[in-house]
């Protein structure tokens, strides 16, 4: 594997159209070392042949997404959604991801299914109300319940927050900060905190959060791709590959550096463009963008890339 690449992961997000056996193949082919997992792929072929696959390939899993969806109004959703985590954590452990992504869910009026596919069909609306407050009390209290069940099991729960815009539908904590105020309760190892330029590149307080994050030990994953305008009839699929829009890598990947994160970086992208394109198209403009735009502002394999 090329210095240049070792710590670059491709979701299979961003490449939606291929199957599991597919997206290994192609990542294998063109000398990346990681893989990033959505849950759908691997409920297609199963998790116990998702596992053989992954051992086949040779290649690690850097994440796996999504658990979350902590914000049920009703006890049958609350237990569903504790349920669901569960076995989330469970599949990571058996596929060897450390960490497991975990998007909030939104206002329990509005709040997506919890199995609900990024960039396909919401789902139905869960019962419940508009309480923000409330629903990040949800939020803080599940993941509580399930913080010793995932320190268990070796699996680090890893909350993602949501540009705002997603906040009703979606994910209540909207920035880095309030994902670290959920994390601070419980151990390092056990709650971390994603890193997605999409959501937080924005933030105007972003580099002392990062800065925060590092000290605190809770960066678990750095996830890279482009916030297009303008933006999508579906707000999902405004994402783009690194350059395509308007966010600027060099600060957020220097603030990464300074940090003290040297893991593994992911690419994930929702763009229905994208996703109709050849998948090996993808993944070279992915390396070429990476190497352009990403890896100059981090230490990879170290060396300084300029």
């Amino acid at each position: 594997m090329s210095a240049l690449f070792e710590r670059l992961s491709l979701n299979t997000a961003t490449i939606k159209k291929a199957s599991l056996a597919e997206a290994l193949e192609l990542c294998r082919a063109a000398g990346l070392g990681h893989i990033g997992l959505w849950r759908d792929k691997v409920a297609e072929v199963g998790l116990e042949n998702a596992v053989e696959l992954v051992k086949a390939s040779g290649l690690s899993v850097s994440s796996l997404c999504r658990g979350g969806f902590l914000t049920a109004a009703d006890p049958a959703g609350a237990a569903a959604a504790l349920a669901d985590n569960r076995a989330a954590i469970m599949e990571a452990k058996a596929l060897g991801a450390t960490e497991l992504v975990m998007v909030a869910g939104g206002l329990p009026a509005f709040s997506v299914a919890p199995g609900a596919v990024d960039g396909g069909t919401a789902g139905t609306p869960a019962s419940g109300g508009k309480d923000l407050l409330a629903a990040r009390r949800s939020v803080a209290d599940r993941l509580a319940e399930l913080v010793p069940f995932a320190l268990e099991h070796g699996v680090r729960l890893v909350l993602e927050p949501l540009h705002p815009m997603y906040a009703a539908d979606r994910a209540v904590i909207s920035t880095l900060g309030q994902a670290l105020d959920l994390a601070a309760p419980h151990p390092a190892e056990t709650v971390g905190v994603v890193v997605d330029t999409f959501h937080v590149w924005w933030d105007p307080a972003l580099k002392e959060q990062i800065a925060r994050a590092g000290s605190q030990g809770r960066i678990a994953s750095y996830q890279v791709c482009d916030f297009n305008l303008p933006i999508a009839a579906d707000a999902l699929l405004s994402r783009g590959f690194m350059g395509d829009g308007v966010i600027d890598f060099a600060p957020i990947g220097a603030w990464m550096e300074q940090a003290g994160y040297r893991g593994v970086v992911e690419v994930e992208i929702f763009n229905q463009q994208i996703w109709d394109a050849a998948p090996a198209d993808v993944i070279r403009t992915v390396k070429d963008r990476w190497a352009e735009l990403v890896a100059p502002s981090l230490n990879v394999g170290g060396i300084r890339v300029h």
